[in-house]
């Protein structure tokens, strides 16, 4: 059963996955702190270029089947051009400013 993004628990998360499904780089850069960092896999990687390729250029989507962490750990079918759909688990960490600083994505 999958949950509606407006329905998703943590506001920086919601934001987040509206951002992808919406391919708004502009406004998924927004909930980033400066120097956010992100994991694929276990590999850091650089957070601009994997968005870009990623999301961005091959049309990501996030479909989230389950929350958890207070809304900050997913389990969701993320699909894009390149790799078509997976079962992926998503970590963010989210500041006190409400900004994400941190996500973690790997298949699950």
């Amino acid at each position: 059963m999958t949950i509606q993004p407006a329905k998703l628990s943590d506001p920086a998360v919601r934001a987040f996955v509206g951002a992808v499904n919406a391919h708004d780089r502009e406004e998924f850069m927004s909930l980033l702190t400066p120097g956010a960092t992100m994991s694929d896999d276990g590999s850091d990687r650089d957070l601009a270029d994997w968005a870009d390729r990623e999301i961005f250029s091959s049309h990501g989507h996030m479909e989230v089947d389950n929350e958890s962490g207070g809304g900050r750990v997913l389990l969701a079918r993320y699909s894009n051009d390149t790799w078509g759909e997976m079962r992926t688990k998503w970590r963010f960490t989210v500041e006190d400013d409400g900004r994400i600083s941190r996500f973690e994505t790997s298949q699950a």
